[in-house]
């Protein structure tokens, strides 16, 4: 492949209304991509969109099937979800993250977007003046959006400065005023892949109770923090959980990666039994009904979807039961992602490159869907910028509203020798270009 010209890049930049490529959204990236290949006519190596790179799970197929071809798509599903898919995850939660959930306090949801928007809503209507919402980042790019569209104050700090004994003083810094509602974070982490430890998580639970705020955790790549087995339904180490440490939670837990499920939108909302029966004023006043559950169920997911697809959960059903059940090996299959960051790490530091988040704590940093990759002093945007030229598309760590200087890179689309191959010979060009053009760089 010969360099795309800057001319070319910035005209088709400038088509897409992108003036700062350092923020532009995933699917923006996306687009440009696709736009780059029609000009350039080469195919990009695509690490900027988070799809799964494996085949979904043959369990849930075989069950949507089965389901549809019963009749069940005629019938609206029960917005609380059908009696199975309840006990199904109760079941599934309890073998994997080693905590107790009961099924009523179960709620399906159209994946864990919905969940997280729905819950953020209500968070932020139980009280007159708790309108703001911590986000851990790096994040989920989309997770702040929801704040934006609802209204709310975001809170972020960069958890790359605020490890172990420093993340307690810094998140009561963001409660102490007492406006926050909630606060949100994914573990592993998205982009980073930074895993957060029990005493960290023991810290954000004490924390949420001291203030009364609610902890939104994203479990979107549960099980995937492959140093250790995860794998045993039942058996620890089980995934690290600020259940443990708080009776102000709600879990999201969502099909799409961990079961390879992503199109068919279906995940769900784990309450603790405290939180989903607590009553407030503010939602009897507004609503009718003062518990928190009852609102989530009968006023914001109704309201939004009237529910979630009977037959696909009727397929996440059946594929958490065959995982409790020992008859499939999700975290197995999830360990391909391992393989592939392990084996493109190597391509990008022979060629100069450096992990940006690279540590939790004292330990190396698992190898799994997500890491983070920089550049010897390039800004995340200077760095996007010439990779785009050299047929390699990313998102920057700003995006995700990191303070790092850097991209993320997603390794699902990564699914064939060829790739890493090719990703080799994009890097060796983006050196080359570097070294040619007299791009500077920060040793």
């Amino acid at each position: 492949m010969k360099a795309i010209s800057k001319a070319n890049l910035d005209e088709v930049l400038r088509g897409m209304n992108i003036s700062d490529i350092s923020k532009a959204t995933i699917r923006q990236c996306v687009n440009t991509a696709q736009e780059l290949e029609r000009v350039s006519g080469e195919s990009f190596i695509h690490l900027e969109f988070g799809v799964p790179g494996i085949k979904a799970s043959q369990f849930g197929v075989d069950m949507q099937k089965l389901a549809l071809d019963a009749g069940i798509a005629a019938v609206y599903p029960p917005t609380a979800g059908i009696p199975e898919f309840k006990w199904n995850a109760s079941a599934f939660i309890k073998a994997f993250v080693g905590i107790d959930i009961f099924p009523d306090c179960v709620v399906p949801t159209v994946g864990s977007m919905q969940g997280c928007f729905n819950l953020l809503m209500e968070c932020s209507q139980l009280h007159e003046d708790r309108k703001a919402v911590i986000y851990i980042s790096p994040g989920f790019p989309s997770h702040f959006l929801q704040a934006k569209i609802l209204g709310l104050e975001a809170r972020t700090f960069d958890i790359y400065d605020y490890r172990g004994d420093k993340l307690g003083p810094k998140l009561e810094e963001l409660m102490a005023d007492g406006k926050v509602c909630a606060m949100v974070y994914s573990n592993p982490n998205n982009p980073a892949w930074v895993n957060l430890t029990e005493g960290e998580l023991k810290t954000i639970g004490e924390l949420c109770t001291k203030y009364d705020v609610i902890a939104l955790e994203d479990m979107a790549y549960l099980c995937m923090d492959f140093r250790s087995d995860r794998s045993k339904p039942f058996r620890p180490p089980f995934q690290p959980t600020v259940a443990r440490y708080t009776d102000n939670y709600a879990i999201m837990i969502s099909a799409s990666k961990i079961f390879s499920y992503a199109g068919e939108r279906v995940g769900l909302v784990a309450i603790s039994q405290k939180l989903f029966h607590r009553e407030y004023p503010k939602l009897k006043e507004r609503y009718g009904l003062a518990s928190f559950g009852d609102n989530f169920i009968l006023t914001y997911i109704y309201v939004n979807t009237s529910g979630c697809s009977r037959s696909a959960q009727n397929a996440m059903s059946e594929m958490m039961e065959a995982s409790v059940s020992g008859k499939y090996d999700f975290v197995a299959e999830m360990r391909e992602y391992a393989r592939r960051a392990h084996r493109s790490k190597e391509i990008f530091f022979s060629h100069g490159f450096s992990l940006v988040y690279d540590k939790d704590l004292d330990q190396d940093l698992s190898d799994g869907f997500f890491y983070t990759i920089g550049y010897k002093g390039l800004k995340g945007s200077e760095l996007l910028y010439n990779l785009l030229r050299c047929g390699v598309c990313a998102i920057t760590l700003t995006a995700t509203r990191s303070e790092q200087q850097g991209i993320r890179v997603c390794v699902s689309m990564l699914n064939k020798d060829e790739d890493f191959i090719k990703l080799d010979e994009r890097l060796g060009l983006f050196e080359g270009l570097i070294a040619e053009e007299g791009i500077t760089t920060a040793e």
